[in-house]
């Protein structure tokens, strides 16, 4: 009953009340503020646990693969700039080499070395460490170093194989790119738009010629003027049709001729050419099968008709 009173008093009485209220809304004010700093401290902490082996992994210095992939990339890049910078003959005819085989990256020379000196030195090893011959004899330094060897060849001889490949698909699609070049100037298309047509057609049959022609068309649009194009798509291509066809293209602007009659007489010289490829290698191929004849048919045909004849004298003589 004594609380009742006390209760009863407290609210009976305006100052009481107010009082009692400010003292309700300054506690649950500092309670609530208190609650959130220790909310968002702890969020904050769980978030950096979750991100700080991430970004140790990504920064310790003895993690093997990251730090193999910097000294790659540092070995990479430090090839490119020296060779780069050179002008040597030999720098200009490996970089020719590998724009004729299709490979356009700036980094390419540096990759090839890079490639180069790890084949060498990794084929050597695995021979040196896997070899089935006993260690510290003649026959396992010489297999040594005729692996060190192939493996310091071998990128040279891929980027020729490719060369190769490349040419014979340049080789084979020129003459239909003559042609359809011959019917975009019969409808009066201009020189740049015959080649941007012609490119988007071949697309499909012929991708390294279609990127070598979307090549000249962007340096066309870059400002080069349509000789330069024609003998920097030449170069990349690596044939004797291209280059003739970009001095008939100079000769004709230089001369005032019309280009659509030059462009039609080349177009009959590459197919004329094309049928007398063909013809060659049919009239090449009865030479090419005599050796196979000769290993693998002709002593099958001999066993063939002497085995009776023997047969026949064996029994005879039996």
């Amino acid at each position: 009953m004594n609380y009742i009173g006390v209760f009863s008093g407290m609210f009976g009485d305006s100052d009481s009340m107010m009082l009692a209220l400010l003292v309700f809304l300054a506690a649950a004010t500092l309670a609530f503020c208190a609650m959130a700093a220790v909310q968002i401290r702890g969020s904050f902490r769980r978030r950096a646990a979750g991100l700080t082996p991430t970004i140790e992994y990504a920064h310790r210095p003895r993690a093997l693969r990251h730090s193999s992939f910097r000294l790659a990339q540092n070995l990479i890049e430090y090839a490119t700039r020296h060779y780069a910078s050179s002008d040597q003959d030999d720098m200009k005819v490996l970089r020719g080499r590998l724009i004729k085989a299709g490979i356009f990256d700036p980094r390419a020379v540096g990759y090839f070395f890079f490639a180069r000196t790890t084949f060498a030195i990794g084929l050597a090893t695995a021979i040196y460490f896997f070899a089935p011959v006993q260690e510290h004899s003649t026959v396992i330094w010489f297999l040594v170093i005729l692996g060190g060897i192939i493996g310091y060849v071998g990128p040279s001889i891929y980027i020729d194989r490719r060369i190769k490949s490349r040419r014979l698909e340049h080789q084979a699609g020129f003459p239909d790119f003559m042609d359809l070049l011959v019917v975009c100037a019969d409808a009066g298309l201009s020189m740049e738009a015959s080649l941007d047509r012609v490119g988007r057609e071949l697309g499909d049959s012929y991708p390294s010629l279609t990127a070598n022609i979307h090549m000249a068309n962007l340096e066309i649009r870059a400002g080069r003027t349509m000789s330069n194009a024609l003998e920097h798509l030449s170069e990349r291509l690596g044939l004797d049709e291209a280059r003739s066809f970009a001095v008939l293209i100079q000769q004709s602007a230089e001369l005032g001729s019309s280009i659509t009659d030059a462009l039609r007489v080349y177009s009959d010289d590459m197919r004329h050419k094309r049928l007398s490829r063909a013809e060659e290698k049919a009239y090449s191929l009865p030479a090419k099968l005599s050796l196979p004849m000769m290993i693998c048919i002709f002593p099958v045909i001999f066993v063939v008709i002497m085995l009776p004849v023997y047969v026949r004298l064996h029994l005879g003589n039996y």
